[in-house]
């Protein structure tokens, strides 16, 4: 299934985004921050289409070797995950990241233990949860299919854009992944342009979608690029 993410209209209140996303798609992914900052899960009982959840990620890192940050952040996440199980959704997480090269191997112990508080908790409420990995920032975890194995196993979510910009995501397209994150970029920069409009070739990226029988999320700045981007994809 394919689905929109409420990114692409990320200024409007969230009410006003399910509204006009539930009537192209019965999929949404609720951009978990800001505007869209999901408190209570009232809201939800309004529609039928599934969702997911993309849990907060402005300043939060489950990897921070600050041990009372990395709690905070797991905090953040376990929050997620019972909003979540209340509407049925799964979510998609962040992986943190590491400040110096010198605290790679401190950060990866971090993320280790935050990833054994985040399995218990999303076991005891029913929850699933997968990993992105990101775009061409230093220091992030998961840029590379190589960074597979910090995750364990768990389930995946593939960012087309991200892996794009790390010129990586052929070798990404051969791993194994539950949900996509589809939009496009020049490879230089983090656009989050429509599909057409950068230097990703999609039909791989469908058959590869289709082989996984994974979920797909269209995560487009503008709504207008999102639709577009929609019927673009719906047709390959």
């Amino acid at each position: 299934m394919i689905g929109i993410s409420t990114y692409c209209l990320i200024e409007e209140p969230l009410s006003v985004a399910l509204d006009r996303l539930s009537g192209l798609t019965g999929l949404i992914e609720v951009m978990d921050e800001g505007p869209h900052f999901v408190d209570n899960t009232e809201l939800f009982e309004s529609y039928s289409g599934d969702f997911i959840l993309h849990a907060p990620y402005h300043g939060m890192n489950i990897a921070c070797i600050f041990e009372s940050v990395r709690k905070a952040s797991v905090e953040v996440m376990t929050d997620c995950f019972a909003r979540a199980a209340e509407i049925g959704a799964a979510v998609v997480l962040h992986p943190g990241y590491f400040a110096w090269a010198q605290e790679r191997e401190q950060a990866d112990r971090q993320f280790e233990k935050s990833l054994a508080e985040l399995s218990n908790a999303a076991h005891d409420l029913s929850v699933v949860f997968s990993f992105e990995n990101m775009g061409d920032m230093n220091f992030f975890n998961l840029r590379t299919p190589e960074d597979l194995a910090i995750i364990q196993g768990h389930p995946f979510t593939l960012d087309v854009g991200h892996a794009n910009l790390n010129r990586c995501l052929p070798a990404f397209l051969e791993t194994h992944f539950t949900h996509l994150h589809i939009h496009n970029n020049d490879g230089k920069r983090d656009t989050h342009s429509p599909v057409g409009e950068g230097n990703i070739v999609f039909p791989p990226v469908m058959d590869a979608m289709r082989r996984e029988h994974a979920t797909a999320i269209i995560e487009v700045k503008q709504f207008d690029g999102a639709v577009s981007s929609l019927r673009a994809i719906e047709g390959m």
